[in-house]
This record gives C-alpha cells, structure tokens and sequence, in this order.
C-alpha cells in the first residue's frame, strides 16, 4: 500500500530523493522529470501561457510527507521559496497521524457570478421582475458551456441582492450560482455573465455594467479537522500539555486581534498557496476569497479554531472558500502541474480542495507550536541559514557546514557566512602546506 512515510527523506541527495518519491508514487519517468527538471516548462509553453514572454521563473519544489485526508496517504507538492514551511507540514502531519489524520470535507464546487444593475428606479420591481424568469436565466446560462453540463455541473440558482449605500447610489446585483464541476470556473462563469447581460436587461429594464465572478466563493467550501493527543506535543523539555495550552492561547489572540489575525492566517495561506501553486491553480483568487471570508463577520479574525476536547486532545478545524480546479487552464498545459495532480492521485476538484485545506491546517498548527515554545525563528533561521550561506558564495558541501555554525553561534548573517569561508579557506590552504 502506498504511504507518504518518506523518513528521512530530507537527509538524501537531490537523486535518491527521486528515486524514491517514483518508488512511493509509481510515477512514470515523464511525470518525474516534470516534477525534477528544470521548471518543469518550457519557454516555448510559456509563451501560449501569457504575454510577452521572455523566459521561465523556477520555485524551489518540494514534497510534504505524513499527510493522511480521508483515510489516504498523500505526498503533497508545494512550490514555494521559504525555508521550514515544507517541513513544518510534514512534521505536523505526522503528528496528525496519532489522531487518524485529517478528516475533510467540500460543499459542490459553485461559483458566484455577478451581474451589476444600474439606473433602476424600483429594485425591488426588478427582483420581482428577475424571480418570475428565474428558469428562463437557467436555461439561458446551461446553454453556455453544455460539456459543463454534460457532466452534471450548470447554473443552479438566480440570487438577488440591493445595494442600497454606494458612492453612487442604490443599484442591484444579480448573483448566478453556478457549479463549475472540476474547473476552477473563472471562465466559464464569466462567459455565462456575458451571456445573460442582455436578458437582465431586458427583464429589468436597467442597465448591466459589470459582469464577473467573485473570489468569495463561500458557496464552494472547504473543511479540514485534525486531532493531536497532548502526547504527541511533547518535545525538548516541553510537556505536551503545556504545548497545548501555548497553542490555545496563541489562537485567542489570532481570534480576537486582526492585527495578529492577519499573520495567522498568512500562515495558513504558507500551506495552501504552494499546493495551488504546484497544481497550475490561481493563487491569487484563493488568497482573496480567504481573506474576504475571514471578515465576514465585519471584523477580520482566525481562518481556524483551536480548541481542547473532553479528553484533553488538541482539536482543530478550518474551514474557508477553495475554488481550485483540475481541467482547464494551466492545469492542462502545464506539465509539472499535471504531474502534481497525478502525485496526489486526486480525482476531482474537490478532493484537491480537501488535500489543500489539510496542508493549511497543518501549516498553521506548526507556526502556532513554534510561537507557543521556542519562538517562530529558531527553526526558521536555522532552514534559512542554508540561502545565507549560498548567497555569501558557499558551494557544495561548504553549504551545510556553513549553514551549521551560522545556526549554532545564532549570527544567521551573510558578513558572518562570508567570514566562515575565509576560515575554511584558510584552515584547507594550512592542511595543503602540510
């Protein structure tokens, strides 16, 4: 049965981590070199991808280990270029494990288009109006993409909502609700607002401005739950317990103080914007609908709640709009995004959604256990020392070594690394005169 156990996996060299990342995942040599080569692009693809292209921009690629959603190992790609995040993941996953894993859940993938009304004199006249042609904007949006349809996706429902303080003045919005299947669905719902712009108007007798798909797709959610016994908290002189509670704490702040809350949830976004990143998704629209999802209430707070159960576990659980797909854009050009998908062998857009919300839960619980005890820069800095020592002209196996002494003196500084090179320049200059 195939696991996301990899240990030690980060001890090995660039090959034998291939080598068995192919042997846990059975991916072919093409996936593979997708995943391990150069970008996994390019330029000639590129250039069909947006304007103006001049070349390819690589991230650093690497894989998450210990995930178990729904009863099933997953190894989990994620395409970002700051040091601890990939083994923060992995780590709280495995703590996961002692709990069952994670238990996640999606509503249907339906995203909200937009159609702005304009120049109304009665909106309530115009919602009644709309209502009494409900089925015939149905029709009409089904009519728009059929291989949509065909696979059992479509419009669903015809919303209203007045607007009735704007700098200028009341208007009314027309919310189409609309189940995108395994797209994403920005385009599809976007060609359906088009569609349907000329019946608004005619049915209203306004006039249609904008039309367009929101990024607070709150009607495609998903939910990620984890429970950690206190146990497995325990670590470097600190009780599992006490870990616990540091947690808790950390999270009221995050809960009630947006200040805090913003960096909390930035956290959580450090697990979910690589794996979108990975599988060709748009960052960019997940961070929006997250971050407008977190103020809903009218006052920004936490994505995620922490608590403690009965038995004294730690319980926690995140819920947010994702709207990812596994068709359509880059996901069908790109060919490292395509094999990401194959990694995590998921077969729908919402299971890639219950994957993505369970990296973030457990992204979120690795930043709040090293703020609740050694503080968010120890482990850091020490994955950060690495970049210093490259970027003060470390090669080879001069890189772990430098990195090393950076961490142990606590001086993570290019002028430092740069000093510890001339050592060891000098010290192998003194063993050659011998």
């Amino acid at each position: 049965m195939p696991t996301s156990r990899l240990p030690g996996f980060y001890q090995k060299t660039l090959a034998e981590r291939a080598q068995l990342l192919q042997a846990a995942s059975g991916l072919g040599p093409e996936d593979l070199a997708a995943l391990t080569g150069p970008g996994g692009l390019t330029p000639e693809q590129a250039d069909h991808m947006i304007e103006n292209v001049v070349g390819v921009y690589a991230l650093p690629l690497g894989i998450a280990a210990n995930f178990v959603v729904n009863g099933r190992e997953v190894l989990v790609p994620m395409a970002i270029e700051e040091p601890s995040v990939v083994a923060s993941a992995s780590f709280m996953a495995r703590l996961a494990r002692a709990g069952g894993g994670f238990t996640a859940s999606s509503t249907a993938p339906e995203m909200i288009g937009q159609i702005q009304v304009l120049g109304l004199k009665d909106l309530a006249q115009a919602e009644a109006a709309l209502a009494a042609h409900k089925a015939r904007l149905l029709a009409l949006a089904d009519q728009v993409n059929p291989s949509i349809v065909r696979r059992g996706g479509g419009a669903r429902d015809v919303e209203t909502r007045r607007i009735t303080d704007s700098p200028i003045g009341p208007f009314l919005v027309v919310h189409i609700l609309y189940d995108a299947r395994d797209a994403m669905g920005a385009n599809a719902v976007n060609t359906v607002c088009e569609a349907l712009a000329p019946a608004v108007e005619q049915i209203t007798g306004g006039r249609v401005h904008l039309r367009i798909l929101s990024n607070l797709a709150d009607r495609r959610m998903a939910r990620a739950r984890c429970v950690i016994p206190a146990r497995e908290l325990d670590f470097d002189g600190y009780a599992g317990e006490t870990v616990r509670d540091g947690i808790l704490e950390a999270y009221a702040f995050a809960a009630a103080d947006p200040y805090r809350a913003a960096t909390h949830n930035k956290g959580v976004l450090n697990g979910i914007d690589p794996v979108v990143i990975a599988t060709g998704n748009d960052w960019r629209a997940v961070e929006a609908g997250a971050h407008a999802y977190a103020a809903r209430s009218g006052r920004y707070t936490s994505l995620s709640v922490w608590e403690k159960d009965a038995a004294g576990n730690l319980v926690g659980t995140l819920e947010m709009p994702l709207a990812v797909g596994i068709v359509g854009g880059a996901t069908r050009v790109h060919p490292a995004a395509q094999a990401a998908l194959k990694l995590m062998g998921v077969a729908s857009a919402r299971e890639l959604a219950e994957i993505i919300v369970s990296v973030g839960l457990a992204q979120n619980l690795g930043a709040l256990r090293a703020l609740a005890t050694e503080g968010i820069q120890r482990g850091h800095m020490r994955l950060h020392a690495r970049q210093i020592a490259v970027a003060a002209g470390a090669v080879g196996d001069q890189v772990d070594v430098v990195a090393a002494r950076l961490a142990a003196e606590g001086q993570v500084r290019v002028e430092r690394a740069a000093q510890i090179l001339k050592e060891l320049a000098s010290s192998t200059e003194a063993e050659d005169e011998r």
